[in-house]
């Protein structure tokens, strides 16, 4: 069994093995080292704001203080844009907590199950909607994300499935993106039971969320199963070179910075992998070597973070393979816009796009599954 990851922040070697690593590994300087697209006129009083009184840096020590409730460590998530707040009572959802069988030999993985309040069993099964947390794989917890799923589930008729998992350090790749998939699997095999299509199933997730849930649609592919209708991708972290224009500009600045990426993908993968280009694909999908063979994606992402040039690439790439992605930059936005100024014009555009994809791709499944009743029935 792998060891709990060493995730010291880069630049700062404690023994000559670290050294050597460091003197090649990307580094966080604290300041942009190329000139920075500037923050939407909304967002930008909001970032000076949280930048007037930050909060601590990410490290082993404050990792715990900074957790969701019931992670390693952890204690109650704080204040923030992302704050447990549970779903919206206005959403007009109901909620059913589930504790389901994790992968072979690891843990169970807690589940939010979200239905539409007043759903009629007898007018069919409904899309489900499987959903990761953000939190860069080593913070967050599914609460987090309770109401962004739940407008979701009002607002299409859906199963929302809210997805806790393992976090790095304690649990290093792929602890986290198997119990994802595993998660996802027992979704699609228990579909009838929570009265959902598992033809019409969705991944989603932002951030971290948003990589386990195109690597559970690689994993999806590659072990041929469970079929997957779509995967909704919000500025998803993706590369872990952080070799990207992107991932230079946004250095020391905005929600997400360089320093912080880099520590996370020390946790998630160590030393000698944080942020190689032989790291495995299922922990950061950029490296995967081909992207033919996917359902539709819908890629979100603002112009002014850092994961906008590693987001914007993988569009690109599933265009080269063939493959479905409708790509969107949002001038301006910062890591996590949406919940940092839901109400900014950026915001609700935001929503209203992908409102409008989701709308789009469970019409596509529900013609499929029409021409294919009448096929049988020809």
């Amino acid at each position: 069994m792998r060891r709990a990851a060493d995730c010291r922040i880069a630049g700062r070697p404690a023994d000559p093995a670290d050294a050597r690593a460091a003197a090649v590994a990307p580094v966080a300087h604290g300041a942009p080292s190329l000139a920075p697209v500037p923050f939407d006129a909304e967002i930008a009083p909001i970032l000076a704001a949280l930048a007037a009184a930050p909060a601590a840096p990410l490290t082993p020590e404050t990792l715990p203080a900074l957790r969701g409730p019931g992670a390693p460590g952890g204690t109650d998530p704080g204040p923030g844009p992302e704050s447990a707040r549970g779903p919206d009572p206005d959403a007009a959802v109901r909620v059913e907590e589930r504790l389901i069988p994790g992968p072979a030999g690891a843990p169970d993985i807690e589940l939010t199950v979200l239905r539409p309040a007043g759903s009629d069993p007898e007018a069919g099964p409904l899309p489900i909607l499987v959903n990761f947390h953000g939190g860069g794989m080593i913070v967050g917890h599914r609460s987090w994300e309770h109401d962004r799923l739940a407008a979701l589930v009002a607002a299409h008729r859906a199963v929302g499935v809210n997805v806790e998992y393992r976090l790095a350090p304690e649990d290093p790749f792929p602890a986290g993106i198997e119990d994802a998939y595993a998660a996802t699997a027992w979704a699609a095999a228990h579909a009838a039971e929570l009265g959902g299509d598992p033809d019409a199933l969705v991944v989603m997730g932002g951030s971290a969320g948003g990589a386990f849930a195109a690597a559970v649609a690689l994993m999806a592919r590659d072990r041929g199963g469970p079929a997957i209708a779509g995967q909704l991708l919000l500025c998803p972290m993706l590369d872990n070179t952080n070799t990207t224009v992107a991932s230079r500009q946004y250095d020391g600045i905005g929600t997400w910075t360089r320093e912080a990426n880099l520590f996370a993908w020390r946790c998630v993968l160590g030393e000698e992998l944080a942020y190689s280009p032989d790291a495995p694909a299922y922990a950061a999908p950029a490296r995967v070597a081909e992207l033919s063979g996917l359902p539709p994606a819908f890629i979100e992402v603002g112009s002014a973070e850092m994961f906008r040039d590693e987001d914007a690439d993988y569009a690109r790439r599933i265009w080269e393979a063939g493959g479905e992605a409708e790509l969107h930059v949002w001038s301006g936005g910062c890591h996590g816009f949406d919940r940092y100024a839901p109400d900014s014009e950026i915001a609700r555009a935001a929503l209203a796009s992908r409102d409008s994809w989701l709308r789009r791709v469970l019409r596509g499944v529900e013609r499929e599954g029409a021409e294919d009743e009448g096929v049988a029935h020809g």
